[in-house]
């Protein structure tokens, strides 16, 4: 498929809203890629990295290298990635801490938007697929269930986390950055991104790519082969992930961090009616809507740019 630049400076748009998504922990970049329709050619890209790559390289130059690889959109794609997610995990953290309910309300918006889009890419619903979905469902919500845990440094874990996070990161629905929240990566990451620590950086990269290489090949297979059963087994990650990005919370414990501050440990959705505080019920609904009214646009969006 020939493509213009025009065409380049919109994947590159669509990657800097993955990566603003994968910033934030709850929210799925490869939910943003599935909706804005580069996922599957993203998943086949990585997948046919390989030894064959290697050898055009050598035997056909490096421009058949590129061409082979899909090089041109994969640049294009990770510009708007790193970009985003590097500046947009500051902007992340403060509203988190300092607005929590309003930048849940846009994501909650988002995620049902992205529910309903995916699940209409089932082409045939079976046995199978209702099964798959629920199962999804409820390993999402689990995961979100899940305690944080403590800040972890060691460079093994580091590389092992890259690797976990980053097949999150490429499924709709798991978010990457909660897994890292769970593993208790995530301030290591973005500390080291702070202090641009290049060691800890580049454990981390590794790990990722490692982790990207390997899990695209069997994203790719079970495309393939069982497309509908994984389109509603993904559909059922992202409804199971709505209970982390549920606006409303009641912390259950606390625990200490490294710099002496109690934070919160575990919490459980609760009502906005049962709220301590002011729940900021009319502009979260407003952000609600607004989140899924940015789905639908983008949907839009993505459907015009691949016609």
């Amino acid at each position: 498929m020939q493509r213009r630049f025009l065409d380049y400076l919109i994947i590159s748009f669509k990657g800097l809203a993955m990566g603003a998504a994968d910033a934030v922990p709850g929210v799925s970049g490869g939910t943003i890629a599935f909706i804005s329709g580069i996922y599957e050619e993203l998943i086949t890209t990585i997948s046919n990295v390989n030894i064959s790559l290697l050898k055009t390289l050598i035997n056909k130059g490096f421009k058949a290298f590129w061409k082979q690889l899909n090089g041109d959109f994969l640049l294009a794609l990770l510009v708007g990635i790193v970009i985003s997610y590097v500046s947009f995990m500051r902007l992340a953290k403060y509203l988190i801490e300092f607005q929590p309910i309003l930048i849940w309300s846009f994501f909650f918006g988002l995620i049902i938007a992205s529910i309903l889009f995916v699940g209409k890419q089932i082409t045939k619903w079976s046995i199978a697929s209702i099964i798959a979905l629920i199962i999804g469902a409820i390993a999402a919500y689990y995961i979100t269930t899940l305690p944080s845990s403590t800040n972890n440094e060691s460079p093994f874990f580091l590389f092992f986390a890259g690797a976990l996070a980053i097949c999150a990161m490429i499924l709709p629905g798991i978010s990457g950055s909660f897994i890292l929240v769970v593993l208790g990566a995530y301030k290591t990451l973005s500390n080291a991104i702070h202090d641009i620590d290049i060691k800890k950086l580049s454990l981390f990269i590794l790990g990722a790519l490692v982790g990207l290489l390997s899990f695209s090949h069997v994203l790719k297979w079970l495309f393939k082969h069982y497309h509908n059963i994984t389109l509603a087994t993904l559909t059922g990650f992202i409804l199971g992930s709505l209970n982390k990005i549920w606006p409303w919370k009641k912390v259950l414990s606390w625990r200490t961090n490294s710099k002496g501050e109690e934070i919160p440990f575990l919490d459980e959705s609760i009502s906005p009616l049962s709220f301590d505080g002011d729940p900021q019920l009319v502009i979260a609904i407003v952000l609600m809507i607004f989140g899924f009214l940015t789905i639908i646009a983008l949907e839009k969006f993505g459907a015009q740019s691949n016609d």
